[in-house]
């Protein structure tokens, strides 16, 4: 808002503060004595809570848009916190009401009948526990005191004969490949709520189950060798105990992932052993289909990174700038343009 025009005359406000000591003003000074102290307040700087570019820097309000007066409002922001919808996960607890059904007068007028609402009032509560939760049952046993025998209660529907059911291993391999959770870190915490879980049964358990999905991994190794651009590279990664080939001279152990894209699915790949990424993404690509074009594969300039492909077998090798730069073969490349410049000259 643009501030309106004040003349300041600065004997003119001196002779009124001095009279002012010795008599009360009139009251056109005290008037011209305030016109001069808001102007002079006016050209104050804003006090600022933040140090943002808006409140820093003086900018024009941008106009409002033009909107139809029929258009409909705009939605309003959220408060930030998830409603019930968005617990997929969660037990759902229908509570009935205790007193009324559908059909029944009202209670309050007495004339009406209430009918269940489209939507009901939800609650979502959340409480902790324990990654691997574990039931005890105790069955009743009873012996008789004359022949001995010992009669003990059925098990409860359901229960079935195994310690460690299908969950056990699923929620113990997402925690672990899924979470990065070792097993150590588990057994821990499984150990502070009361629960024994060693790493070594973790294991077990784990290797249990893969044997029961191997053949859907083989389908994804399958699916993959199919992709337009497959991505692999390694690190390395630490083994206990690892069996080797007795005409096998190396000693680091590598986990190699590969990446396979084709119409925006992913499918990643993940190999531990002694193996590069290049090889292993060679034994990826054995299950190619052969009337598949060569597929594009994107990795840095090291040469354990390419594959060695078998006679027929094509691939189109791309390396990031960076690293294509630092490769042996454009290196070789510049030296020999320079050589040949240097000679030319």
């Amino acid at each position: 808002m643009k501030r309106p025009r004040v003349d300041v005359n600065l004997e003119e406000l001196d002779q009124i503060i001095e009279r002012g000591t010795q008599a009360p003003l009139s009251e056109s000074e005290s008037e011209k004595l305030r016109s001069a102290l808001h102007a002079l307040a006016g050209m104050l700087a804003k006090p600022r809570a933040t140090e943002k570019t808006k409140n820093v820097l003086e900018q024009p309000d941008p106009p409002s848009p033009e909107t139809d007066s029929g258009s409909p409002a705009e939605k309003t922001p959220g408060h930030g916190r998830n409603g019930a919808s968005s617990y997929t996960g969660a037990q759902k607890v229908a509570v009935p009401h205790p007193e009324l059904h559908p059909g029944d007068s009202c209670p309050g007028c007495e004339k009406g009948k209430v009918y269940p609402q489209k939507e009901p009032r939800t609650l979502v509560r959340i409480v902790g526990q324990a990654p691997l939760q574990a039931t005890v049952y105790e069955l009743d046993r009873l012996r008789c005191n004359l022949c001995g025998e010992v009669f003990t209660a059925q098990e409860p529907e359901g229960v079935g004969p195994e310690k460690y059911d299908e969950t056990t291993a699923a929620m113990i391999a997402l925690l672990k490949y899924g979470s990065g959770m070792p097993f150590y870190r588990l057994e821990k915490l499984e150990h502070l709520l009361g629960i024994p879980l060693p790493a070594s049964t973790q294991w077990e358990i784990v290797e249990e189950a893969a044997e029961v999905i191997k053949a859907a991994r083989d389908e994804l190794i399958r699916q993959a060798a199919q992709g337009e651009v497959l991505h692999n590279d390694d690190t390395s990664m630490r083994v206990l105990r690892l069996a080797r080939e007795p005409s096998d001279e190396r000693t680091g152990v590598f986990t190699s992932g590969i990446v396979s894209t084709k119409q925006g699915q992913k499918i990643a790949l993940y190999f531990t052993g002694r193996q590069h990424a290049g090889e292993n993404l060679r034994d990826v690509l054995q299950h190619r289909v052969a009337e598949l074009g060569a597929p594009i594969q994107m990795c840095d300039a090291l040469s354990r990174n390419t594959p060695k492909l078998s006679d027929g077998a094509e691939i189109l090798l791309a390396n990031c700038l960076a690293h294509y730069l630092e490769s042996d073969v454009i290196q070789s490349e510049c030296a020999e343009g320079l050589y040949s410049a240097v000679n030319s000259s």
